[in-house]
């Protein structure tokens, strides 16, 4: 009798974690964060990996710009949007370092797979943009492939000829 009032007991215990725990997790006193990413896309915002929650009745802002008025913008659009309280954590970035980039991406391209191509790099705010020439379809992916393993290039635009 003792050992079926033991097992039923630990049978309820289980069930009663198993059904409680998610809910605990659930609850854990934090109010749920809603994405409302979606409804700063009209604001046009240069701020990489932005990300837009609604807290507790508070947005918060995150993201990385290069410039400090972008900062400043966003929080106001939220508060054009409705939101009174604002915590804006994006953080400032250094600006890279463009004329280093393109130096970089110079040497990167004097590659064998890439001989008898001719190219144009610009870079602007770590966005490079390379133009040219190239022999086969499949160099276009190894010039892209190579620039975007460059420190400080945050996006690749290849605009290259066959």
């Amino acid at each position: 009798m003792r050992t079926t009032n033991k097992l039923s007991a630990a049978i309820f215990v289980a069930l009663l974690t198993l059904t409680t725990l998610p809910a605990m997790a659930r609850n854990n006193n934090e109010p749920p964060a809603t994405d409302i990413t979606a409804r700063f896309a009209a604001g046009g915002f240069n701020i990489d990996g932005f990300k837009a929650l609604e807290v507790g009745g508070i947005v918060v802002l995150r993201g990385k710009t290069f410039d400090p008025a972008e900062m400043a913008r966003v929080a106001d659009y939220a508060r054009t949007l409705g939101y009174q309280r604002v915590a804006n954590v994006v953080s400032l970035a250094e600006a890279p370092d463009d004329p280093a980039i393109e130096r970089s991406a110079e040497r990167a391209l004097a590659n064998r797979r890439l001989d008898g191509c001719t190219f144009r790099i610009e870079s602007q705010q770590g966005v490079v943009h390379v133009g040219g020439h190239v022999q086969f379809e499949m160099q276009k992916d190894v010039v892209a492939s190579l620039i975007r393993g460059i420190d400080g290039v945050r996006d690749v635009k290849v605009d290259l000829e066959r």
